[in-house]
This record gives C-alpha cells, sequence and structure tokens, in this order.
C-alpha cells in the first residue's frame, strides 16, 4: 500500500528523501523522470544542477538550452560564428538555469570544447546550417561562448551553491578575466555562494594578473584559496616543498589584502602543505582579521619559525587543527604554541616520532587540549601508550576519530599490542566516527579481547589492518562476525589481516551486507576518510592557502 501511494505521488516528502538519495545515480534518475509528473518535478533540479560536471553529462544539448537565453546581438554573433542561432526551443518544460548549484571552471572550459568539437560534425538545432570555424579562430569561439554562459548566469540570477575556479595556465588567466569582469560588475552573482573555492598553480601563471580581481571582491563571505606545488607524487599522495617562488607569491597574496574588506568577512584559514619557512607578511595581516574563528594547520613544514613568530600577535590564536606528520615540532615550541592555542584545538595527528618526543608530546596535550574530537597517533611504545589511554578516558564521549597504528619494530611489538587491545575497548566513547587500528599481534584471541570490551561502542566506518604471527586469520575473521557483524556495530568495514583483504571474499562481503555493513578495502575506507576529514576543515568563510 505504501509502496503503491509513492507511485501516484501522495507521500511527496518521502518520495522525495528518496529521490535525494539518488542524486549521484545518474542512470536511476534518469528512469525516474519516466514515472510520473511529481517524480519527474523531483528528479529533474537533480539532474540539472551540475549539468557541466563531465562524468554526468555526456552529452552536451543543454549548451544550446542555455544559449537559446542569450539577447539577440549576441545571438547574431553565433551566428557570425556558423552556429544557428536558433539552437533549441525556449518553451521548455523547465527553468533549467534555476536548477545550477554547482559550477566549475575546469569542467565548463572542457565542456564547451566537446560541445565544439561534437557540433562541427553535427547539424544544429534540425538545420543544415552546420558550424564552421574555419573563418574565426577557435580559440576566439570558445571564449565568447564562455563569455555567453557567464553573462545568461548573472543576468538569470541563478542560485550557486559552490563555485569552483582553477588558474593553472595563461588561458585559465584569459578565462577567468572574462568571467570575473562580469562578476565585479554584479557581486551579488557571488555573495550568497557558501563556497568559493580558488584553486592556484602560481608556479606556471603569474599572479599579479589576478590579485586586482581578488581584492575587488568585497561582497563575498566564504572564500577558500588553494595553492597547488610544483611536484606532486600521485602514487605516494605526496606533496613535496614548493619552490621558492611560491614563497613570494605567497607573500605577495598576503601583502595585497591589506586594509582589503575580505579580512573582514574570513572565519577560517587554512595552511596545507605549505613551508613557513619564507611567508613573513602573516603576523601583520592576521592582527587585521576582525572575525576570525579558527586556524587549521595541516602537514606543514617549518613549524617552529612559524611558531616564533605567531607568539608575538596580541590577538587569539585560535588554533583548530593541527596535523604533524611532515616534521618533529620542537617540544618547547609545542608548548608554547599549546599555552597560547590548547584551548580551542580539537583535532591533532601525530606522524612518526620518536617516542620520547612522542611522549613529552602527548603529555603536553594532556595538560592542554580537552576539547580533542581527532586523535592520530603513528607509532608508540608501552609509555606513551598508557599515557594516550588517560587521555582518551580524560576527553570521554567528545572524541569521534581515533586513528592507532603500530609501525614500531621493537622486539616487544606482541606485548605492546595487547596493552592496547586489553585496555582501548572499555574507554571508547558510545559512539565513534571513525576508528582505524593497526596492528601487530600473537594470535586472533588477542584481539577477541578487544572486540568483547568495545560492544557498547558504535562505529560508523572502522579500519582494522591486523598482522597476526603465529596463525592464519580465519578465527579473527569468525571474531568480526561475531562481535561486529551479527552485533550491527559498524556501518562501513575495511578489514585486512596478514594482507587478506575481507572485501575479495564476495560470499563473506554479500554476508555482511545481509547486517547492512558495507565492507571496502582497509586502505580505501582509510584513505578516504582522512581525505573527507581534511578537506572538511574547509568549511564556510574559508581562506586556504595550500601548496
Amino acid at each position: 500500500m505504501t509502496c503503491s501511494k509513492i507511485f501516484s505521488g501522495d507521500l511527496t516528502e518521502l518520495t522525495d528523501e528518496i529521490i535525494q538519495y539518488l542524486r549521484n545515480d545518474i542512470s536511476t534518475l534518469y528512469s525516474c523522470i519516466l514515472v510520473n509528473r511529481l517524480w519527474c518535478r523531483l528528479a529533474i533540479p537533480l539532474l540539472w544542477e551540475n549539468t557541466f560536471s563531465i562524468k554526468k553529462f555526456k552529452y552536451y544539448h543543454f549548451i544550446e538550452i542555455y544559449l537559446q537565453y542569450l539577447e539577440e546581438k549576441d545571438k547574431e554573433k553565433l551566428q557570425d560564428y556558423g552556429i544557428n542561432k536558433n539552437l533549441s526551443p525556449l518553451n521548455t518544460l523547465f527553468n533549467y538555469l534555476s536548477f545550477i548549484k554547482y559550477l566549475n571552471t575546469q569542467n565548463i572550459i572542457s565542456t564547451i570544447k566537446l560541445w565544439v568539437r561534437d557540433s562541427s560534425t553535427r547539424e544544429i538545432g534540425n538545420q543544415s546550417n552546420q558550424l564552421t570555424l574555419q573563418s574565426h579562430p577557435k580559440y576566439d569561439l570558445l571564449k565568447f561562448i564562455y563569455e555567453s554562459l557567464f553573462k545568461i548566469f548573472i543576468e538569470r540570477e541563478i542560485n550557486l551553491n559552490t563555485f569552483d575556479i582553477f588558474i593553472f595556465s595563461n588561458d585559465d588567466c584569459d578565462y577567468f578575466n572574462i568571467a570575473f569582469k562580469l562578476i565585479l560588475q554584479n557581486q551579488s552573482f557571488i555573495h550568497n555562494i557558501k563556497n568559493l573555492n580558488f584553486n592556484i598553480c602560481p608556479t606556471h601563471i603569474n599572479i599579479t594578473t589576478i590579485i586586482p580581481y581578488l581584492k575587488s571582491i568585497n561582497t563575498i563571505s566564504s572564500l577558500s584559496y588553494e595553492f597547488h606545488g610544483c611536484r606532486y607524487d600521485q602514487y605516494l599522495n605526496i606533496i613535496h616543498l614548493p619552490h621558492k617562488s611560491n614563497y613570494r607569491n605567497l607573500n605577495y597574496l598576503f601583502t595585497s589584502f591589506k586594509n582589503s574588506n575580505i579580512l573582514n568577512t574570513l572565519k577560517i584559514i587554512t595552511f596545507r602543505n605549505i613551508s613557513f619557512n619564507n611567508i613573513f607578511a602573516f603576523n601583520e595581516i592576521f592582527e587585521q582579521l576582525n572575525v576570525l574563528e579558527s586556524i587549521h594547520i595541516i602537514d606543514c613544514y617549518s613549524l617552529n619559525s612559524f611558531i616564533e613568530r605567531i607568539l608575538n600577535i596580541t590577538k587569539p590564536f585560535k588554533l583548530k587543527t593541527l596535523f604533524m606528520n611532515n616534521e618533529l615540532l620542537d617540544i618547547d615550541s609545542l608548548q608554547l604554541l599549546l599555552q597560547k592555542s590548547g584551548n580551542y584545538l580539537e583535532n591533532i595527528s601525530f606522524g612518526p616520532l620518536i617516542n620520547e618526543s612522542k611522549q613529552q608530546s602527548l603529555e603536553l596535550i594532556i595538560s592542554y587540549c580537552m576539547k580533542i574530537k581527532v586523535l592520530e597517533l603513528f607509532g608508540f611504545d608501552d609509555q606513551n601508550i598508557y599515557s594516550l589511554f588517560n587521555f582518551i578516558e580524560n576527553i570521554g564521549q567528545n572524541l569521534n576519530h581515533l586513528a592507532i597504528h603500530q609501525i614500531s619494530d621493537s622486539s616487544n611489538n606482541f606485548e605492546i599490542s595487547l596493552i592496547v587491545l586489553q585496555n582501548l575497548g572499555q574507554i571508547l566513547p558510545f559512539k565513534l566516527e571513525y576508528l582505524d587500528l593497526n596492528l601487530i599481534i600473537e594470535n586472533a584471541n588477542d584481539f577477541k579481547i578487544f572486540l568483547k570490551n568495545s560492544q557498547n561502542t558504535f562505529i560508523n566506518r572502522l579500519c582494522i589492518k591486523i598482522i597476526i604471527i603465529r596463525e592464519s586469520g580465519n578465527d579473527i575473521l569468525h571474531y568480526i562476525k561475531d562481535y561486529i557483524m551479527r552485533k550491527k556495530r559498524v556501518k562501513y568495514l575495511g578489514f585486512k589481516v596478514n594482507n587478506n583483504e575481507l572485501f575479495v571474499l564476495k560470499d563473506e562481503v554479500k554476508e555482511f551486507e545481509l547486517y547492512n555493513i558495507k565492507v571496502q578495502i582497509y586502505s580505501s575506507l582509510s584513505t578516504d576518510f582522512v581525505y573527507i576529514l581534511k578537506k572538511n576543515v574547509l568549511v564556510t568563510n574559508v581562506f586556504i592557502i595550500k601548496s
């Protein structure tokens, strides 16, 4: 009965929730628009909210629909380029422009190029007048269509959620200038955007050409800049130390924003994968930030010198995230930083530091930080692990993300792992968003202790990587089924034992699915969530510096 009501449209809100759940399933959404008028009305906005996403749309007919909104003089220019100005009828069933929520300049340019390529070999609008590019440079045509689309978007006042801008080449600079000359004439176009994101490669462009436009933005309340370095290892997911020219560009960017209205709107600053060694303008700019709410430092270099400089800042330094995975922080510097910012700190990660420093670091964190929600510890011994247990007990239910990786090659690996498994389960909060355990154990029964002790904790994403020395992994899988699967204690599970992935055992995966548990590859679930975590600190009102 309920099912028939859904299909007949009697339960509109429930139907909407179902279709919203299918947001990224394009083929199913296409099927939904054929069910009835209600399903069509609910599915069409999802299909058209991000049309320039290449993965979503293999055909580019939507560009012709958008261009029909051009003024007559611009349609005549289309005709001059050999494009039939009567591309598509305007009496469409929906106002498709009103559904646009996401724009990405890379995708827009790529889609225009594909449309021009396809249009050059086919008739447009069922007319015999084919596109001819011989009389006009192709680049001019691309820029004209790009400018025309932005004219339409601005004049029709589309309501954007996210606007991603990529500037990786001089051509990208040209496209950027085209769009922002129009945008700055009507800044209401970007005023209500939740996420305005600039992705810039300063080693490939002259940043001084775009700074005037960036400085002219005076209404935006959500802003992000990502500076991409000159070398990136896509296999190891490591961004190497940035080129010296990045330092000059970053300093120029900071200096150029002096007395800018941007400093009155920025609420969050994130530094990611950059070296602070030669960035000197930050202090002066920081003193002008009037509404700053938090700062995030993720995988950066030369932190010791940076800390020395920020100690002289008179305003509170509201450090919310500190991921120290690239270098060892001097203990004295860390103490000074935590004395200034420890009360704000919520997310912290220790890389593979030497044990003595890690023990001292943990003691400082325990002393100064009581709001920790995210904690990652890579490498530990039988001394600092007890400090970790005390810390987890002290912060209690605040904790929602915990990663403990055993990377020590000491002779007492088994003893250390056993200490973790005997003590961790009973001190975990009732609910965790994410738990990642990477341990070396002697036998499966050791892990059974942890599973029994942690039965009262629900874990949304559980990642387990175990090396068992004395036996195979069959018993530990049996324990996973008893204490996790049948009790439905997780939603996503990544499980790897002795380099064998649960994910490849298709029958086992299906059994877990019967309990609404989705099995994924361990490394994928672990890496993806850490990436999402780092991206999630880039919320609205952001100024992000990334090399």
